[in-house]
């Protein structure tokens, strides 16, 4: 690896279990890859976002793009492990049955959002399909997702369509930070109200504590 930090903090001193400190460096470089992209960012960049120093990110993670499958790899567990809770919960069979859990699974996944990060960092996996490496992982993380709704969820081919299809405005509309505008433009406002519904408050808060700790 070719990045270097000339201003590096030395490798923290703090003892934390190395778990944590995974985790830390993991929740760090989900936001880093997700604003950045994967050509991007850099694990110097990622390194000063957690907080510690660059080479202690590679003795932990290796190369950038081992470092960029982990953050793929939490993102896709978070979301699926939050799915599955969802689909095992008791329900009330009925015409409306898909519909319902469709709902509730959608308001989960905007829900993601309080995990800066994650999200868009599953985009920027999306898009890196001509990677190799990376393409190959995020193909299989999609096909997980869509298998899941429908051998799990019981959703037919069209209801998951339908589904993945809302999962990737709501994240186009992170990408292009329309919540930032949310109050100066009538038209972001009327389309985030009907893409977010319920969530809106959610992706508003989640927006403004993002713009507060960069203030």
């Amino acid at each position: 690896m070719n990045e270097t930090s000339g201003t590096a903090a030395a490798q923290p001193t703090e003892r934390i279990p190395a778990a944590e400190r995974r985790e830390q460096i993991l929740a760090a470089a989900s936001v880093v890859f997700g604003e950045r992209g994967y050509s991007g960012a850099t694990t110097d960049q990622v390194a000063k976002a957690a907080g510690i120093s660059q080479p202690y990110v590679v003795r932990m993670f290796g190369t950038k793009e081992k470092l960029f499958l982990e953050v793929l790899a939490r993102a896709l567990d978070r979301l699926i492990v939050g799915f599955r809770q969802i689909i095992a919960e008791p329900r009330e069979p009925g015409d409306d049955e898909v519909e319902l859990l469709a709902a509730r699974l959608g308001a989960a996944y905007v829900d993601l959002i309080e995990d800066r990060g994650i999200l868009l960092s599953l985009m920027q996996a999306f898009i890196s399909g001509h990677n190799p490496v990376v393409g190959a992982k995020a193909r299989a993380g999609f096909l997980e997702i869509y298998r899941m709704l429908r051998d799990e969820a019981g959703f037919p081919p069209d209801a998951i369509r339908e589904f993945l299809a809302d999962g990737m405005l709501f994240n186009t509309l992170l990408a292009i930070r329309l919540p930032d505008i949310f109050d100066e433009d009538p038209d972001a406002e009327e389309l985030m109200r009907c893409t977010f519904r319920g969530k809106l408050d959610v992706v508003l808060g989640a927006t403004a504590a993002e713009a507060a700790e960069h203030a």
